[in-house]
């Protein structure tokens, strides 16, 4: 059971350089499904855009396992008059995190994306009072771009219209001593995760205990990405970041097990068997309820789904802003899956 690291980490490195907001994420799961055709599984793209792999185990029980490949993002609200964009949030990004970051803007016309700085409205300290206590929020802050425009007219002549994505730089680095510095590690260090326990199969030519259905969904962030599942699971875990903060136990070196978040509690007994085989194998690993925290699996639950799920995770710190993780809540992560899918 030796965790894949170069893989993990090209894979992951890869994947994350793709820009994939909710909504546009077509060449991610173009990117993605060249890893999966080369590994030589069985898969398919669904309408949504959720990429399916099929896996053949030992007997007619499967598994559910999941991970998303879509993140947070902006998109063009308007024009400001003064040749700048307006924005709308697509997901929950913390907006202080983006001010001052260089962004693209994805036009319907053009494959040849704009670039831009996303700024605050009072930018300068030069020149505004409130430029270091201004609110960093949507109607505090403003695309500008790197075009020649002063007004709506210049900025409508290059083809930019409400609904087009924005998206900034995930900044990845990945430190000499294993710590994973970079934005959109939820949920993109899953997808590695999986992808890298996908090879481990192939180069070992192990088959599971049971059938697996694995899906790297494109809507999560927006809360809708598995409210449809393409056909019956008798057990669903989806692989989703671990919090780290207050009252939780997680590190940035273990593999989070979530008991509960804001769906409610996750099943019972497989939650227990997770723990168990994380305990027995001498994993890091945390339990905690993260309460400000939905799923994959949560979104299948509501959609009226039939099947026991659970939710793990690599321990990921300061979510939904300049996040950071190590490769040991990467290892750890891909060892209780292991374990989990092989037993």
């Amino acid at each position: 059971m030796n965790f894949p690291v170069d893989y993990f980490k090209q894979t992951l490195c890869e994947i994350l350089a793709v820009d994939s907001p909710s909504g546009y994420t077509a060449a991610a799961v173009a990117k993605l499904k060249t890893y999966v055709d080369k590994l030589g599984y069985e898969n398919y793209v669904t309408k949504k855009g959720n990429l399916v792999i099929n896996v053949a185990g030992k007997s007619d029980k499967t598994i559910g396992i999941s991970a998303h490949l879509d993140t947070l993002g902006l998109v063009v609200r308007g024009y400001r008059g003064n040749g700048t964009l307006s924005f709308s949030q697509v997901g929950g990004a913390i907006l202080p995190t983006l001010d001052g970051e260089y962004c693209k803007i994805y036009t319907r016309w053009s494959e040849k994306p704009y670039t831009g700085t996303i700024l605050s409205n009072s930018p300068s300290s030069h020149v505004y009072d409130d430029a270091g206590s201004a609110a960093r929020n949507d109607k505090g802050m403003h695309v500008k771009l790197d075009e020649i425009v002063s007004n709506d007219n210049d900025v409508k002549k290059l083809g930019i219209l409400p609904g087009d994505f924005i998206c900034y730089a995930p900044k990845t680095e990945i430190t000499e001593n294993g710590f994973i510095k970079s934005r959109f590690l939820d949920d993109k260090m899953s997808v590695a995760i999986i992808l890298s326990m996908l090879k481990y199969f192939k180069d070992n030519n192990i088959m599971p205990a049971h059938n697996i259905l694995s899906i790297f969904s494109t809507y999560e962030e927006v809360g809708h990405g598995l409210c449809h599942l393409p056909q019956p699971v008798d057990e669903f875990v989806a692989l989703d970041m671990g919090c780290i903060g207050d009252d939780l136990s997680c590190t940035e070196y273990d593999v989070s097990i979530c008991a509960k978040d804001s769906s409610g509690p996750y099943d019972y007994e497989l939650t227990t068997r997770l723990i168990k085989l994380a305990k027995d194998a001498g994993l890091g690993f945390a339990v905690d309820i993260y309460p400000r925290y939905g799923s994959d699996v949560s979104a299948a639950r509501y959609a009226g789904h039939d099947f026991k799920g659970a939710l793990i995770g690599p321990g990921v710190a300061a979510s939904h802003g300049m996040e950071r993780s190590h490769m040991k809540a990467a290892e750890n992560t891909w060892k209780l899956l292991h374990l989990y899918l092989t037993q």
